[in-house]
């Protein structure tokens, strides 16, 4: 979908009321329109549209929607609990959902993997879809906290690329559907720093114009993979001699850290508070949005590349509606739109073919690396409770050292 095409989408869901004129507005400035032109475009449509009724709140099914007929109406339930990433879905899906299916969408957001287990190993049972990354897939596979999927319902499986199927963490994806994947280097400010930096050693040996302006990831297998690639070891190194190195480097680095931070870091680069942040590739990608001077970089070092699933909790209080939502949600529109709007790369591989992402997305190498960069990228993996043991023990250092 071209520029044009989504704002286009944007000023219908906001004549439908669907989309607040608010949230319409800094979805166009993300996309280079100015607040005047805008401001234009909505007084002509003014002129020719009525005057748009807010969506109800009430989780009705509009008359003639588009479900599918292997869905089973009188197995859905009047909600669905969503347990996501902080900014990692268009809100206007969820409206979609809700006024397709009749089912009231509740999200609750996280800062980390290890926040999302912690959660649910302490007793949360209300969540219905989770979003876990590759690694934790696995480790809740082994917990036994995740339920198998049913296919019988989550048809638009066949929608993902083969690539993104059958990954190491879940082989047969009995538990898990690919939602985005994505990479985790850092931005930086050119207008500040130039347009040549390329280590990871900007980010841990700071330069001094940047001491106390850096953010990093508040997120232990990120940051301790981050240190790890940057003095040449994999990034799921667990040895003494090597997560040594790590802690040293990130301790003598924390002085120079404005905060640790996985929901604020692109607020705080377009703000001029921080100057350079690791970050993850959407969150990026949308702050060059809001601020051009910012660049995104895939250190010479390598960095992390993920992939994000659905999941559904084996303490999941709705699991067919569960089903239903995963299956929504990798319709090749729905998925499109989704990645459009949040930046992120798209295992939809219909969504790609049938032009329903941005092409400035898909054109985008830092979402879609080129091949040479791929094989500087790496997977954080699953390190075993003892290896596990010693990241928590270091990341805990590192926070209150």
């Amino acid at each position: 979908m071209n520029r044009p095409e989504l704002i286009q989408r944007w000023i219908r869901d906001w004549q439908q009321g669907r989309l607040s004129r608010r949230e319409l507005l800094r979805r166009v400035t993300l996309l280079g329109m100015s607040s005047f032109a805008l401001a234009n475009l909505l007084t002509a449509c003014a002129r020719s549209q009525p005057t748009p009724t807010p969506a109800s709140t009430e989780a009705s099914p509009r008359v003639g929607a588009a479900i599918p007929d292997y869905i089973d109406r009188s197995k859905l339930d009047k909600e669905l609990n969503f347990y996501n990433w902080s900014e990692y879905i268009d809100p206007g899906i969820l409206t979609e959902f809700q006024e397709t299916y009749g089912v009231k969408v509740t999200m609750d957001t996280y800062a980390s993997n290890e926040d999302l287990l912690a959660k649910l190993q302490g007793g949360a049972t209300g969540y219905d879809v989770i979003v876990p990354s590759d690694y934790m897939v696995s480790i809740m596979i082994n917990l036994g906290l995740l339920e198998p999927l049913d296919y019988s319902v989550i048809k638009t499986i066949a929608n993902i690329d083969p690539e993104n199927l059958k990954p190491y963490y879940d082989p047969d994806n009995t538990y898990s559907v690919p939602y985005m994947w994505g990479t985790s280097g850092y931005s930086y400010d050119t207008n500040v720093l130039g347009q040549d930096l390329a280590s990871w050693k900007e980010v841990f040996e700071p330069r001094p114009e940047v001491r106390g302006k850096v953010v990093m990831l508040d997120d232990q297998r990120e940051v301790i993979g981050a240190a790890l690639m940057y003095l040449g070891y994999e990034i799921n190194e667990t040895s003494d001699d090597a997560l040594a190195r790590a802690k040293q480097l990130l301790l003598t680095q924390k002085p120079y850290v404005l905060a640790y931070s996985s929901q604020n870091n692109d607020d705080l680069l377009v703000a001029g508070e921080a100057l350079i942040a690791h970050i993850w590739t959407g969150d990026a990608l949308m702050s060059e949005q809001e601020k051009p001077t910012l660049r995104y970089v895939i250190p010479t070092e390598g960095c992390t590349v993920w992939q994000d699933n659905l999941c559904v909790p084996k303490t999941a209080p709705h699991k067919y509606t569960a089903m239903v939502f995963i299956d929504f949600l990798n319709r090749p529109d729905i998925a499109g739109r989704n990645a459009s709007y949040i930046m992120y790369g798209s295992p939809n591989k219909a969504a790609r073919e049938q032009g329903y992402i941005d092409q400035e997305v898909l054109n985008n190498p830092g979402v879609y690396p080129p091949p040479e960069v791929w094989k500087r990228l790496q997977w954080i993996k699953d390190v075993g409770e003892e290896g596990a043991l010693k990241l928590d023990r270091l990341w805990t250092e590192i926070k209150t050292g």
